[in-house]
């Protein structure tokens, strides 16, 4: 569809919008607002019982206050005016009946299906009923998960798949893990004993590292892996993905019945033919659409298949449930008690109107430790944008910086700046009830309430701070008071749930996504898709290209004229050192060298001494040392002078010295890339005293 006929179609019965929202008369007029309530302090207005009970929202037994924004009811009746020229009601009409409202990629934006019950109104998509497709699907997950749980689907050699292993990055994998790490504390679902036996990790990064801290002590005979890609060609995950079925390999054969046992996939259809000839069976892809961003993609197959492999379907149903019932009250509340949409005005008032770049999501939940990484990416990959939908640059603020921590962690890392730094809106959640139950006898209070203490009394001193008066009453030195003056007027809100469960995680999730939603329609943006991520991905292709040619020796280190000199610079250091050092472990058999350890290690040292003294000179001596280690107790060596070279002289260890390294003091502990295989202890991984953790899986 051209650009044109989708924007007519998704402005289809709405009011005419002008050229900018900041053109609008209800833009004018919060901007001269915006001035009047600069001189306002919250400690003048918060004494207001009337203005307190105004200013809060109430949802299924989940409270929100946000009397600490601020905000007066006349900001809000603004607000609301500029939801309705905004066309904002219209907009979310659109989004969940299913029109192609992400207009630069000409799709539909759905989410809110994959919490649709079976028998709801089919919602058609290019000519498919797509509520029927998303049931289809989450049978089949239903199914193979309960048959993976009852023992029914086994691994290769009969063992029970006892390890998930999703595989994927970005939304694939920060949304699932968000509500995993939830979920492993909730006590009161069924099966628990049966949910403890399982056990659910997620390997994205493509640094090695997180390779083997992923796979490290799992048993590949009990593990099913799942690759996580709409495409099936993101990079790292395919990566990834090769490197665990290498895994699998190793350990039972390059047989195909070894990636059809212990491998599974949740793709796109257009992925199908790729999934295939990487050879997992179409019984064991889990398909979800083109109109799922992956930032929105936690309800459907890409959340479903781990999360009920872990926990079981029925956690998984109650968790959609929650999610359902706040997009239904966001399609029909009204705008003033319609939770995601005030969380999203407040947001818009923040950033544009009031000049606040940042904005922490602060949870008194242990369980929600991943929730502010989930937000990051939700919010600043969907309103992190600087044109319009229809292409014309902002001259207006959007899009604040989030971040966030548990409480009370927070407390004793950023907090400083939160009251005494620059300004920044907090968003505190916390729980009338906890996961887990604690009261040591003896003590005076109870560690829940300990924890929800700090909840109620932050965004109070955030609010109100702490005067110059006050201090001096108190009896302060006059030279501290200054510094121990808190200016106060910092915004936040509160949103207390009753519980930290499937269903009103569900909530969260939904909460925070249609929150999002709300602020891009707002300001006049498109959510729903991500250019920003390509460049680097593309740059990235070029230079991959580059290292491999040179990895093959099928190129020189002579990069002039492909990168800017800053680059060229950086991958010149980077590939002549990391060359070195790999011929150096390509000259010593690590796995047959009893005294492997202490080479690699001296060999390290040398080359990190030359680098602090003369770069150019450190590959001079590691390549020394390379030689060196290939004469086993002999006494032959070399020797590399230069402006602060390496020496290399092979007489302390079995032939091999480097600078009089003491090496024999460096046989365990290996972290931080000193030895063979990242480590020297040979294991890819720093050992301790010696001892050398179980083997990483290798690379294809």
């Amino acid at each position: 569809m051209e650009m044109e006929s989708i924007r007519d179609s998704y402005s289809l019965g709405m009011k005419p919008q002008p050229k900018s929202v900041s053109a609008t008369a209800e833009w004018r007029r919060l901007k001269a607002h915006a001035r009047h309530i600069k001189r306002m302090h919250l400690r003048d207005v918060m004494g207001d019982a009337a203005r307190c009970e105004a200013l809060s929202a109430e949802f299924e037994g989940s409270f929100l206050d946000y009397s600490r924004m601020q905000v007066t009811q006349r900001t809000m009746d603004l607000l609301y005016a500029l939801a309705r020229r905004q066309n904002l009601k219209l907009k979310i009409e659109a989004m969940c009946r299913g029109d192609k409202i992400n207009t630069t990629e000409g799709r539909a934006v759905l989410h809110t299906v994959l919490r649709s019950a079976p028998d709801d109104a089919p919602i058609v998509v290019d000519g498919v009923n797509v509520v029927e497709e998303v049931h289809a699907v989450l049978n089949k997950v239903k199914a193979f998960s309960e048959a993976v749980r009852s023992g029914e689907q086994r691994g290769a050699t009969g063992k029970l798949l006892r390890n998930i292993v999703a595989v994927g990055i970005g939304g694939s994998y920060l949304g699932p893990e968000f509500v995993h790490e939830a979920f492993r504390t909730e006590q009161q679902h069924a099966d628990q004993d049966i949910n403890e036996f399982y056990r659910l990790r997620f390997l994205s990064n493509v640094d090695p590292v997180d390779v083997r801290r992923t796979l490290y002590d799992l048993d590949p005979e009990e593990t099913l892996v799942i690759v996580i890609s709409k495409t099936f060609t993101t990079a790292e995950t395919m990566l990834n993905a090769r490197t665990a079925r290498q895994w699998l390999w190793d350990a039972m054969g390059k047989d195909p019945a070894v990636v059809a046992s212990h491998m599974a996939a949740c793709a796109s259809t257009s992925a199908i033919k790729r999934v295939q000839d990487f050879g997992i069976p179409q019984e064991h892809v889990f398909m979800f659409w083109d109109w799922v961003g992956g930032r929105y993609s936690v309800c459907s197959s890409v959340g479903a298949l781990p999360l009920s492999l872990k926990y079981g379907y029925g956690m998984f149903q109650r968790f959609l449930a929650g999610a359902r019932a706040v997009d239904i009250h966001f399609q029909h509340a009204p705008l003033e008690r319609n939770l995601p949409v005030l969380m999203g005005l407040l947001g818009v008032w923040n950033a544009s109107f009031m000049g606040y770049r940042t904005r922490t999501i602060l949870p008194y939940a242990e369980a929600l430790l991943k929730l502010p990484a989930h937000i990051q990416q939700l919010a600043m990959e969907s309103n992190g944008k600087r044109v319009t939908v229809n292409g014309e640059e902002l001259d207006y603020d959007i899009g604040p910086v989030d971040f966030g921590e548990p409480g009370t962690n927070g407390q004793h890392s950023f907090f400083q700046l939160l009251h005494m730094g620059q300004v920044c809106p907090a968003e505190f959640i916390g729980f009338i009830e906890s996961q887990h139950h604690l009261h040591v006898e003896g003590e005076k209070i109870a560690s829940h309430d300990e924890l929800m203490a700090n909840f109620f009394a932050q965004p109070d001193a955030l609010a109100f701070g702490k005067t110059k008066e006050e201090l001096e009453a108190e009896g302060c030195l006059p030279e501290l008071v200054p510094h121990r003056t808190f200016t106060g007027n910092r915004p936040s809100l509160s949103l207390l749930m009753p519980k930290v469960n499937a269903y009103y995680l569900g909530q969260i999730l939904a909460l925070y996504e249609h929150r999002t939603a709300t602020e891009g329609f707002m300001w006049n943006i498109n959510s729903f898709d991500q250019w920003g991520v390509e460049l680097g991905k593309k740059l990235a292709r070029d230079v991959r290209k580059r290292m491999q040619a040179f990895r093959r020796g099928k190129e020189t280190l002579g990069l002039a004229g492909s990168f800017n000199p800053s680059t060229q610079r950086l991958m010149k250091r980077y590939l002549e050192y990391s060359d070195s050092l790999m011929r150096v472990q390509g000259t010593v058999n690590h796995r047959s060298r009893p005294d492997a350890p202490q080479i690699a290690a001296a060999v390290a040292a040398a080359v990190a001494a030359s680098t602090e003294r003369n770069c150019q000179n450190a590959a001079a001596a590691a390549a020394a040392a390379a030689a060196a280690a290939g004469h086993v107790n002999g006494t032959g060596g070399a020797h590399v002078n230069g402006s602060g070279g390496g020496s290399v002289n092979g007489a302390a260890v079995n032939g091999v010295a480097v600078n009089g390294a003491a090496a024999h003091g460096s046989s365990g502990g290996g972290g931080g890339g000193m030895g063979v295989n990242g480590s020297s202890d040979g294991s890819g991984s720093g050992g301790v005293n010696g001892a050398a953790p179980k083997e990483a899986p290798t690379a294809s």
